[in-house]
């Protein structure tokens, strides 16, 4: 995640604007899923974040938006965007958006699994996701069985290493629900932009985890 972009696309006062260069390029940058009006509204969001005017937002920053601070996976979003710029604020947030394909939301939820960056996702990887999520309302056996029959579906055992094209075939052949959740958004005034996606785990049914639907 790098921290160089234009001048005016770093800053964060608030009494500074986007030209319309400014905002094609964005636009370019998160592949046009962001109209210009969104992309304006949402540089408005990230100047507020920006409560020191550095040019990126802080993890800490990230954490004053409610949602995303209870969200179950906050900590590990949290490396994901701590220190992004404006542009790459636009390009994160993209993923979530409606225009977004599954595949740009799978390759979101595939870096999400991929703590250590490896471009690799491990059983004990996907296991930890799936006990953030399920909490309480799965045990560490439940979590484990279904893990391995979601794999063994997909011809795949605890001891494989699934890369992106690997957890994309597990996908398609599981009973996986994947919904990414729009709520009112707290990172701008458009009723359509998301504050946080609810990642699926990796289960062979649906139940209801609170406000959390795995």
């Amino acid at each position: 995640m790098t921290r160089q972009s234009t001048p005016k696309l770093l800053m964060g006062s608030a009494s500074s604007m986007l030209t319309q260069y400014d905002i094609e390029e964005v636009q370019e940058h998160c592949n046009h899923l962001f109209s210009q009006q969104e992309i304006v509204s949402l540089y408005q969001r990230f100047c507020q974040l920006d409560r020191n005017a550095k040019g990126f937002i802080s993890a800490d920053e990230f954490l004053s938006v409610p949602e995303f601070a209870m969200n179950p996976l906050s900590q590990r979003l949290l490396k994901m965007v701590d220190g992004l710029n404006f542009k790459d604020f636009v390009a994160f947030l993209s993923a979530f958006s409606a225009k977004a394909t599954a595949q740009q939301k799978i390759e979101l939820i595939f870096k999400v699994y991929d703590s250590d960056r490896n471009g690799k996702v491990s059983f004990k990887d996907i296991l930890e996701v799936l006990k953030d999520l399920s909490g309480s309302f799965m045990s560490d056996d439940q979590r484990e069985e279904v893990l391995s029959q979601v794999l063994r579906e997909a011809g795949y055992t605890k001891d494989s290493y699934l890369t992106l094209d690997d957890f994309i075939k597990v996908l398609g052949q599981s009973d996986l629900k994947m919904d990414v959740e729009v709520p009112p958004s707290q990172f701008s005034s458009l009723h359509e932009l998301p504050t946080y996606a609810q990642s699926p785990a990796l289960a062979a049914y649906e139940f209801d985890a609170g406000p959390y639907h795995v």
